[in-house]
């Protein structure tokens, strides 16, 4: 199983941060939500290139993740 890790997406927004799409996804990965955090500074200076009058960054987890629901029943 893959471990958990953190991606940083690139968005696009049209004028005063309004009507944000996703453009794209920076190919890094992050062990932490910080070490994410603390590359959106040079991430969002190196991806000025997308198409829209504003972008932002968002991180995120990616990678297996496990849901608990509760006890699993048992036939027996």
């Amino acid at each position: 199983m893959e471990p958990l890790f953190y991606v940083m997406a690139i968005m696009g927004c049209s004028d005063g941060n309004m009507n944000c799409t996703e453009a794209r996804v920076v190919p890094a990965r992050y062990e932490t939500m910080a070490q994410c955090r603390a590359a959106l500074p040079d991430q969002l200076a190196q991806n000025t290139d997308v198409p829209y009058p504003m972008i932002g960054a968002n991180c995120r987890t990616a990678g297996a993740q496990i849901a608990v629901t509760g006890k699993a029943k048992t036939r027996g």
